[in-house]
C-alpha cells in the first residue's frame, strides 16, 4: 500500500484558501475513487472534495473550521495498487509524531498563504503579535478576520525611547499581545436563542466584510417608468408559460436591459486590480438567489447575447438548483456585474453591498403604483427606482449616470411594438 495525499483543491478562480466544514469520513474508513470526503466552503462557494484514490483513510491533517491554502495537505490515504511500504517507514511514523513536543509544534506560524498576508498588510496587522489556530500553530485568514472585526488591530510595539525601559519592555510585548482581542461578550437571557453559524453564512459574512474594507462604495438612483413594460409581459405571461413551461418574469427584462447597456458602457463591466483595471469582454450577470438562511450568486454566462426567454429559463432552472441544493462552484463563476431582485420581497430603496471583486451592483426595486405628472397632468404609473452601488476607484458619477440612463431608455422603450422576448 502506498500512502497518498489529499491537497486542497482550488474550488475557483481568485480562490486561494478553503475551509473544512466537515469530515464526511473518519480514519480507517474505506472509501472509492471520487467518494466524498470533506465538505469545503470557501468565499465563492461550498463543495465537496472527492478521493482521488481507492484505499483506507490513514489520517486527517486539518480539523473541521481550519482554513487552508490551496495545495495544502488535508488527507492522507492508503492506497490500494500502490508500492508495499516498508517496515521501516511504518514504524517511522510513530515515531516522527510521539517526538513532536507542544513547544515545536508552532513551526507553522511562520507559513502565511497569500489571502492572509493580504488582508495583514491591508489592515496594519503584524502577523507577529497574531495567535494562530490552524495546524502547527498556523495564522488562518479566520484569525485575520476576527482580529480586524474586534476593532483591535495588533501592531509592532513602539520601544521608548529611555533605555532604563527597553530591557523590560522588549521581550514582554509579544507575550502580553499574543492573543487577538475577543469577540464581544453578548449576554444570552432566558428565552433567547442562540443559532450557529453555517458555513455558507460564513462565507457570506467574510466575502462582505472584506467587500466593504476594501471598496470605497458611492451609490445612486434612478426612478423609471415601466409601465408599457408591464403591460406587455401581463399580456404574455399565461401564453408564455403554457407554451414554454416555465414563468416570464420581470426580472428577465431588467436583466436583457442591463446586459445591453452594459455593451454599450464598458467601464461599467471592469474589476480593481490593484496597478491596474481589468475591462471585461464577456458580460456575466451575477443575480442573487436566496434561501431561507443563505444567499446564492449563480451567473448568467454572455447575458447581452441571450434573449428574454433565455434569460428568463436560466433564472428558473438557478433558483431550482438552489432549492434542490445542486447548484455548483462552475455556476457561480465569471461573474462581472450583479443584478440583485430585491423588489420580490417589497423593498423600494436600498443599498447594495458589491459582489467583490466586480465594480458594481444594481439593486431592481419593487414595481409600484405612483402618481406621476405627464404633460402637466396627473396620471397613475408603474415606477420602479434602480439602485446602483459602486466601486468609486474604476467609477466615477458620470459614466454610472449615463449608463442607468441608458438602462432606463431601454426599460420605457420596453413594449410589443419594439421589444421581441424570443
Amino acid at each position: 500500500m502506498a500512502i497518498e495525499q489529499i491537497k486542497m483543491p482550488q474550488l475557483g478562480e481568485s480562490v486561494t484558501e478553503g475551509t473544512i466544514s466537515k469530515w464526511l469520513v473518519s480514519v480507517g474508513d474505506k472509501v472509492n475513487k471520487y467518494d466524498p470526503l470533506a465538505e469545503v466552503m470557501t468565499d465563492k462557494v461550498n463543495a465537496e472534495v472527492p478521493s482521488s484514490f481507492s484505499g483506507v483513510i490513514k489520517e486527517l491533517i486539518a480539523g473541521e473550521g481550519d482554513t487552508l491554502a490551496v495545495g495544502e495537505i488535508i488527507c492522507t490515504i492508503e492506497a490500494e495498487g500502490g508500492a508495499t511500504e516498508t517496515v521501516e517507514q511504518a514504524a517511522a511514523i510513530p515515531e516522527e509524531t510521539t517526538a513532536i513536543t507542544p513547544e515545536q509544534d508552532v513551526s507553522n506560524k511562520a507559513r502565511y498563504s497569500p489571502a492572509v498576508l493580504k488582508l495583514s498588510q491591508e489592515h496594519g496587522i503584524d502577523l507577529n503579535l497574531v495567535e494562530g489556530t490552524g495546524a502547527g500553530g498556523r495564522i488562518t485568514r479566520k484569525d485575520i478576520l476576527k482580529v480586524v472585526e474586534s476593532g483591535q488591530i495588533p501592531k509592532a510595539t513602539e520601544v521608548p525611547a529611555q533605555p532604563s525601559k527597553v530591557e523590560t519592555a522588549v521581550p514582554s510585548a509579544p507575550v502580553d499581545s499574543a492573543k487577538p482581542a475577543p469577540a464581544p461578550s453578548i449576554p444570552v437571557a432566558t428565552g433567547d436563542v442562540e443559532i450557529p453559524v453555517t458555513g455558507v453564512r460564513k462565507a457570506i459574512a467574510t466575502n462582505m466584510l472584506r467587500s466593504k474594507h476594501e471598496i470605497p462604495h458611492a451609490w445612486t438612483m434612478i426612478e423609471v417608468d415601466v409601465t408599457n413594460l408591464v403591460d406587455y409581459r401581463n399580456a404574455l405571461k399565461n401564453e408564455f408559460k403554457a407554451k414554454e413551461g416555465f414563468n416570464l418574469t420581470f426580472f428577465a427584462f431588467f436583466v436583457k436591459a442591463v446586459a445591453q447597456a452594459l455593451k454599450e458602457f464598458p467601464q461599467m463591466n471592469s474589476m480593481w486590480a490593484g496597478d491596474k483595471i481589468v475591462q471585461k469582454k464577456d458580460i456575466n450577470i451575477s443575480i442573487a438567489v436566496a434561501t431561507e438562511d443563505a444567499l446564492f450568486v449563480p451567473v448568467i454566462k454572455a447575458a447581452d447575447e441571450k434573449t428574454i426567454k433565455g434569460i428568463a429559463r436560466e433564472i428558473t432552472e438557478y433558483a431550482a438548483k438552489v432549492r434542490s441544493g445542486k447548484l455548483t462552484g462552475e455556476d457561480m463563476q465569471g461573474g462581472t456585474f450583479t443584478v440583485n431582485n430585491t423588489g420580490s420581497f417589497g423593498s423600494v430603496q436600498s443599498m447594495g453591498i458589491i459582489n467583490y471583486p466586480q465594480a458594481a451592483i444594481l439593486q431592481v426595486e419593487s414595481i409600484v403604483k405612483r402618481p406621476v405628472v405627464i404633460n402637466g397632468m396627473i396620471a397613475v404609473r408603474d415606477m420602479v427606482n434602480l439602485c446602483l452601488s459602486l466601486d468609486h476607484r474604476v467609477l466615477d458619477g458620470l459614466v454610472c449616470g449615463r449608463f442607468l440612463q441608458r438602462v432606463k431608455e431601454i426599460l420605457e422603450n420596453t413594449s410589443k411594438e419594439s421589444t421581441s422576448i424570443y
